[in-house]
Parts: structure tokens; C-alpha cells; sequence
């Protein structure tokens, strides 16, 4: 993280500086102080709900591949909704949606001519509905909803919650990071936050089986949500 790191840098130059000063400190130059570690950031976006804006929004997933590749795909169709507490954040609450038939693989090979027999048409398709990989025809969404916030940072929290994928559901925890906020948004004049969070879960936790690509999958997320009020949409216009 940002923090840590400049926390961790400022830390060793102080140690340096230090550890060269001459023994005799009257006759030494005095060295220039360290910068001041930055101060907390306070959350100031009023509380409500934030419904996620589709057109600022990107969610990946990556699988390591034939143990030689992380295989990452987006999905296109994507809604969340997040309600803000920022007195108690513990008190804040995420809900994702997902629509596993709008992956997108960016396949460029020859899908017809390499899977014949498949029954889909292309690649996407193959990975949202057949049994062995999203089966989307059964089960028509992948959802998250929180149980749990827990502050980790000035501008990041653990958000763990259930996963429901497949049929089943499991808990999985999120690292979620604030990437800030605005009072008002150019185009539809309300308070607007982002976030982004990343995290893993087994694949074999929900059932799948493992050929040629491994068990753990990687999330990432990072997207723009707009407070609803009667006067504004969700999405944003650019």
C-alpha cells in the first residue's frame, strides 16, 4: 500500500541519516529534518447509499493457467451497491451482483476450428456455460454480500462477506482500498467515492474441479459509485 510504503521509506532515510551523522554533533551540520508523515485521511462523504456506476467500473478475475500463466478475464455486467457509514465504518455494507454470461475472454484464436464439438459458438460462451467452468444456464449469477467491515487503515478495510458461486456459498474476504471521493460529481451533482479491492478464494471450495488451470482465483475490482438521491441517476454520462 501507498501509506506503507512512504511510511517505510521516510523510516529508513531517518536511519541513514543517523547512522553516517559525524560523533561530533557541534561541529556537524544539522541534517534537514524528515518530511512529515502524511496525516490521516477522514472520510468525508456523507453517509447513504452508493449504487456502483457500470460505465467507471471493471471487474477481472485471473487463474493460473497450464502453471505457467495467469489467465484473466473481466466480466462486463456488473452491479454493487454500498452503504456508507463513514462516523462507523464498521457500519457500512456491500452487496455485488455478477452476470457470468458477459465474460470476456478476448479469446483471438480459433475457437471453432480448435473446439468442434464444443455446442457454443466461442470461447466466452464456453467459459459462462458449460458445466465445467460458470455454467451460467444453472445458475445465473455470482453475488457477494458483506457480514463484516473492519477498518485496516486510513483508507483501507477488510470486507469480508459470503460468496455465492455455483450454488454454494462461502465466506471470502476482500481488501478494499479508498481511492476518494468528490462532493459533487461534473454531471450529476452529487457526492461520488471510489474504491478498489482485491481477493482470492479456491475454486475447489465451490465445487470445480481443477484440469489444467489451479485452484485459487484472483479478484480485482476498481469502480466510481454515485449517491442516490431522487435527482440523480447511477450512471454517469462520460
Amino acid at each position: 500500500m501507498k501509506i506503507k510504503a512512504a511510511f517505510i521509506a521516510v523510516s529508513a532515510a531517518a536511519l541513514l541519516a543517523a547512522c553516517n551523522a559525524p560523533a561530533n554533533n557541534n561541529d556537524a551540520p544539522a541534517a534537514p529534518a524528515a518530511a512529515a508523515a502524511a496525516g490521516p485521511v477522514e472520510l468525508k462523504a456523507p453517509a447513504g447509499v452508493y449504487a456502483l456506476d457500470p460505465t467507471h467500473a471493471i471487474l477481472q478475475t485471473s487463474v493460473l493457467h497450464n502453471s505457467i500463466s495467469n489467465y484473466t478475464v473481466r466480466f462486463n455486467k456488473i452491479d454493487s451497491k454500498v452503504t456508507l457509514d463513514p462516523a462507523n465504518l464498521e457500519n457500512s455494507t456491500v452487496e455485488f451482483t455478477v452476470d457470468p454470461t458477459s465474460v470476456d475472454a478476448n479469446f483471438p484464436g480459433d475457437y471453432a476450428g480448435t473446439h468442434a464439438n464444443s455446442g457454443f459458438r466461442n470461447w466466452n460462451e464456453d467459459i459462462a456455460n458449460n458445466p465445467a467452468h460458470l455454467n451460467a444456464r444453472q445458475f445465473g449469477q455470482v453475488t457477494f454480500k458483506s457480514t463484516k467491515v473492519t477498518k485496516t487503515g486510513d483508507r483501507t478495510a477488510d470486507v469480508t462477506g459470503d460468496l455465492t458461486f455455483l450454488g454454494v456459498t462461502k465466506p471470502v474476504t476482500f481488501k478494499a482500498t479508498f481511492n476518494g471521493e468528490i462532493e459533487s460529481h461534473p454531471f450529476l451533482q452529487v457526492p461520488a467515492i471510489g474504491f478498489a479491492a482485491e481477493g482470492t478464494f479456491k475454486r475447489t471450495d465451490f465445487g470445480m474441479a481443477l484440469g489444467y488451470v489451479g485452484d485459487e482465483v484472483t479478484v480485482r475490482f476498481d469502480g466510481e459509485f454515485i449517491r442516490q438521491s431522487d435527482a440523480a441517476p447511477a450512471t454517469a454520462a462520460q
